[in-house]
């Protein structure tokens, strides 16, 4: 077996063969950090581009561009009154500017990176296994191809097929489980059947990870942070933090944001047809890019303060409204400003359930203009173009008609139902409920879970990216290309 000295010898190697540096947490927060050799080469390089000067874009801060961009300060939407019916000023962070159009190529790096510069994982021999229901096993397979290890996706079958089509492209090995979005337990099944027989396979399971998490702690939270800054004028607060659940790693940038802000509310967002968190409920969704069913391990539920269901039909005929032409005309009819209308389309199914779960956040807690909400667009429509087709095929055209009722109805008609505010013993009961899959089902000590429940486990966990950092940079040392 290799050991971790070896291994980390072996990873060297590779990068030095290929030319690879590592871009450090504080980087991938502040691209002004990046050597200008390494900007000036990624003038040349495709967003989306195999190329491992691609590892320097992950990062909330990519100009806007598909080929050659730089960095900005950060790319958001603000969602105007007209649209959204409160007074509240809701942020949504624009996703679509990372490698693949998805900000996962940050929790993939932030959960591979750290066992690869330690000597946990040795690309040379072992293959690296991301079980997902959206993104996050696309931004894994991306990571390694620009790392040269080989990936392994799982992911249900009844995801999108720009997903399926786009990992076999990049040279994943892609395995699908039954069922859809909500079936999070067969792909665990998949792992365990993975651990049992494929002992070259490191599992990298996003649900679990704390990578996942403290990526969006200090990338995600301080971008927020930074934006709310920009934005902000005296006396105004920043009040409100949304994410759908999923792995629950983009919620963690809600830890970050109580930090500088106690008085935020942070909201987990989750699909009314599978309420987990709302009503300990089951059952199958389409708003893809949520799991279901459980509450991840890497959840910090004391840090959760509303839950709020989604009905999927809602996501689904605001996508519709959002990327049809006659959708576009009605809401320019409506008064909503040109130039929004035009950038709708940046938000993919789950960015439209958390925009939706912003205004039902504004209006539960009478939130009103000098108050300010963020909300992640995790990826754009560029992603779920067949899930369009499928809506005319079953639907037929779209028309004024269907726009109307569509925005009188989901949009317009926003309530606060399905929403539950949580107090001390709602937590301690979302965290008891993380036993019957973690403990039960995969195994972890009943310690490990009691562990969770310490806030200073948190801040411990929080604080390792510093020491990643390091690790990272004597990494690259060892790499010895010039910068």
């Amino acid at each position: 077996m290799t050991t971790p000295d070896q291994a980390i010898e072996n990873a060297v190697t590779c990068c030095r063969e290929r030319g690879i540096l590592l871009p450090t947490f504080a980087q991938m927060r502040d691209p002004s950090l990046i050597p200008r050799s390494i900007r000036d080469r990624l003038a040349n390089v495709g967003l989306w581009d195999v190329d491992p000067l691609n590892l320097f874009r992950i990062t909330w801060k990519n100009e806007p561009v598909a080929s050659g961009g730089l960095y900005n300060d950060g790319n958001w939407i603000e969602f105007p009154t007209s649209l959204t019916g409160v007074d509240a000023r809701i942020v949504g962070l624009v996703g679509k500017w990372f490698p693949t159009g998805a900000h996962k190529v940050g929790a993939g790096y932030a959960c591979l990176v750290p066992r690869l510069v330690s000597g946990e994982f040795d690309p040379t021999s072992q293959k690296a296994v991301w079980p997902s229901t959206g993104n996050y096993c696309r931004g894994g397979a991306f990571d390694c191809a620009l790392l040269g290890c080989d990936a392994v996706a799982i992911l249900p079958e009844g995801m999108s097929r720009e997903r399926f089509e786009w990992l076999k492209g990049i040279g994943a090995e892609v395995i699908a489980t039954p069922g859809c979005e909500s079936n999070v337990r067969e792909i665990y099944d998949k792992c365990w059947e993975i651990k049992r027989t494929r002992p070259e396979c490191v599992i990298f399971n996003q649900f679990e990870e704390f990578g996942n998490a403290c990526w969006h702690h200090d990338v995600t939270g301080s971008i927020i942070e930074e934006t709310f800054n920009r934005l902000a004028k005296p006396g105004d607060r920043l009040a409100g933090y949304v994410s759908a659940t999923g792995s629950a790693g983009t919620i963690a940038a809600g830890d970050y944001l109580r930090k500088v802000h106690p008085g935020i509310s942070v909201t987990a967002a989750e699909a009314l047809q599978c309420p987990t968190l709302l009503r300990c409920g089951y059952g199958d969704h389409r708003i893809e890019g949520i799991g279901d069913k459980h509450i991840p391990w890497i959840h910090n539920v004391r840090n959760t303060d509303v839950v709020c269901a989604i009905d999927d039909e809602q996501c689904i005929a605001l996508m519709r409204l959002f990327n049809e032409p006659a959708g576009a005309e009605f809401l320019k009819g409506e008064g909503i400003p040109k130039g929004l209308v035009a950038q709708l389309p940046l938000l993919g199914i789950s960015s439209i359930c958390n925009l939706v779960s912003a205004i039902k956040q504004a209006k539960l807690l009478d939130l009103g203009q000098r108050d300010f909400i963020f909300i992640p667009l995790t990826d754009s429509m560029e992603l779920y173009a067949s899930r369009l087709a499928e809506q005319r095929d079953q639907h037929g055209p779209y028309d004024a008609d269907w726009a109307a009722r569509h925005f009188d109805r989901w949009l317009a008609g926003i309530s606060t139902d399905h929403m539950r505010e949580l107090n001390h013993h709602d937590r301690r009961a979302l965290h008891n409920f993380k036993y019957f899959t973690w403990v039960e089902q995969q195994q972890r000590a009943l310690e490990d879970l009691e562990r969770l429940w310490d806030p200073a486990f948190w801040d411990e966990m929080f604080a390792q990216v510093k020491a990643w950092d390091r690790a990272i940079e004597a990494f690259n040392q060892r790499v010895g290309l010039p910068t």
